[in-house]
């Protein structure tokens, strides 16, 4: 199965075995991705080493930024790994506020989605609220 046979598939055939096997893959995929992503800029932050002061004040500063995108990367994980119980479960798919299917397309932008569009548009706008 790929993203086109999926996009084109009939709305009773939502989340049936095939598709719910295709996100599983694409969520293991991802899992594995994401903790080599990890382990290559764990890597590139601890191989460093210059002497020079300007060298080192900008390798630090990219340190920081790897150290950055290593901990949003990390906290990925769960998510997937929430995902993947929720395939088991049998409630990929679907909205955990509504039950409303979230929808192949958006599925196949973020797997580890877990709201409708919707929802989580008036979930970030309440968000946004009461940051202000």
């Amino acid at each position: 199965m790929d993203e086109t046979t999926l996009l084109n598939a009939a709305e009773e055939d939502y989340m049936n075995d095939e598709q719910l096997a295709f996100f599983d893959q694409r969520l293991q995929d991802l899992r594995k991705e994401t903790l080599a992503e990890i382990e290559s800029l764990r890597e590139e932050i601890t191989q460093a080493r210059v002497s020079d002061m300007s060298d080192r004040a900008t390798l630090e500063e990219e340190a920081i930024i790897a150290i950055r995108i290593a901990d949003r990367k990390r906290q990925l994980i769960p998510k997937i790994d929430a995902a993947r119980q929720r395939i088991r479960q049998g409630d990929y798919g679907y909205c955990l506020q509504t039950g409303e299917p979230i929808g192949i397309a958006r599925l196949l932008i973020r797997p580890t989605a877990e709201y409708c569009a919707d929802v989580k548009t008036i979930n970030e706008r309440k968000e946004s609220h009461y940051e202000h």
